[in-house]
């Protein structure tokens, strides 16, 4: 007797520093990125996500929520980040160079 095969399937993920999830659904024809973070319950889960806009990426990339997502995809719920990376190396390059004296040139 043939056995029937296994529905494709997506992952959607969100991670805090002190707990993490991980749901797996059955992968729907036209499916996008929002659409299955709304079908895995994690917006229920977890309410500081409800009613904000949800920075999403499949497999470590960026992308909108209307991506429409391929059987395997792991669509990734970003959290914000807590500072802008751009401002923090300019302040640390700033702090290195502060308190340093020229180096003389040789010659």
């Amino acid at each position: 007797m043939e056995q029937a095969s296994e529905p494709p399937r997506v992952e959607i993920v969100y991670a805090l520093p002190e707990r993490q999830r991980v749901v797996s659904l059955p992968l729907r024809d036209g499916m996008t990125a929002l659409e299955a973070v709304e079908a895995s319950g994690l917006l229920a889960e977890f309410p500081g996500l409800e009613g904000t806009t949800l920075p999403l990426g499949i497999h470590g990339r960026r992308v909108e929520g209307w991506q429409p997502l391929r059987a395997g995809d792991r669509v990734e719920i970003y959290r914000p980040l807590g500072f802008d990376p751009r401002a923090a190396r300019r302040r640390a390059a700033q702090v290195g160079t502060q308190g340093r004296r020229p180096r003389a040139r040789p010659g």
